[in-house]
């Protein structure tokens, strides 16, 4: 395909099998009735990117899926959603990353999850050429085998272009440790959560970690921090935006979302408080009920959500 993109999503790219509630699991060979079992794509790259088209913006996702049922399961869900796949690979030798979470009442997420194909899959030449017809590359690779060395070289390459150029990543780790220094210097905004400020920067002050990660050449630092909201370190600029008060029903893919919905906000215009606000907003509706996109409607329903629905207090 050849059309326009507004973002190309690079890395991981996951089944989600979440199920809701689970307060237990059954006793020997006893079963028990729940209320959703939701399957949908999911990762820092597969997830942003169903989360980006849900907002209206043409996305497109670059990885890999095993040749499996459930590989064909998240092509198909792509497609109908208007995702474009052809950059989404298929790599025989290995089964599709799947993870499986059994939501607690309380909201807590533990999970069973088995790597696949999406962290092994190589940055392909493919990959490079789409770079001419997108505005976007949110690299959702970090620490990953299959890129390589690639990934610093895609972003470099998509700087030198005018892209703008963000960054995620699945867990703290000493692969991620040193994929970071090599990526951040080509990265405009670094997206970690709080959790992983703490574990890649060694501070609990989430300004402070953004600027240790400026130091290692992130352009700016997006930290996601729960139930606190987020914040935005720009050099020039510090903005924080409180969550929106609300009962989450499965926070799983919520951290995805706020990537996605501050990248749809700046691509519609918004200016990056704005833009903060709304993503914001967009991971409070998908926290609203199970799976990728939770209550996530639209872009238009998510300014108004933004707009209508009170922040807590003192966060």
């Amino acid at each position: 395909m050849d059309q326009p993109l507004d973002l190309l999503a690079v890395g991981l790219t996951t089944i989600d099998i979440t199920i809701h509630p689970v307060a237990s699991l059954p006793e020997c060979e006893t079963g028990q009735i729940v209320e959703k079992i939701m399957l949908a794509p999911a990762g820092t790259a597969g997830g942003t990117a169903l989360v980006a088209q849900k907002l209206g913006l043409q996305a497109a996702i670059a990885s890999a899926v095993g040749d499996d049922p459930q590989g064909h399961l998240i092509r198909s869900v792509f497609d109908a959603a208007g995702v474009d796949t052809s950059l989404l690979a298929v790599e025989p030798a290995w089964p599709t990353s799947t993870t499986v979470l059994p939501i607690r009442p309380n909201g807590e997420r533990p999970n069973w999850h088995m790597m696949g194909a999406s962290i092994f899959a190589p940055v392909t030449d493919a990959v490079f050429g789409a770079l001419g017809r997108t505005a976007a590359v949110h690299w959702g690779g970090v620490g990953f085998p299959g890129a390589a060395a690639k990934g610093a070289e895609l972003l470099q390459e998509a700087r030198g272009r005018g892209i703008v150029t963000s960054c995620d990543l699945i867990a703290p780790s000493d692969a991620a440790q040193a994929d970071l220094d090599v990526l951040l210097p080509h990265v405009d905004l670094f997206m970690p959560s709080l959790a992983e400020v703490r574990a890649l920067a060694g501070t609990d002050d989430p300004a402070e970690g953004a600027r240790r990660f400026m130091a290692r050449g992130a352009g700016g630092c997006l930290i996601k921090m729960g139930g606190a909201g987020a914040l935005l370190v720009l050099p020039d600029q510090h903005i924080h935006v409180p969550a929106h008060r609300i009962d989450p029903v499965d926070t799983t893919s919520c951290g995805d979302s706020l990537c996605a919905g501050y990248i749809a906000g700046r691509t519609r215009g918004l200016d990056p408080a704005e833009a903060l606000r709304f993503g914001v907003a967009t991971a409070a509706q998908v926290a609203l009920d199970v799976g990728t996109l939770g209550k996530l409607e639209s872009y238009d329903r998510t300014l108004l959500f933004m707009r209508e629905t009170p922040v807590r207090e003192g966060t």
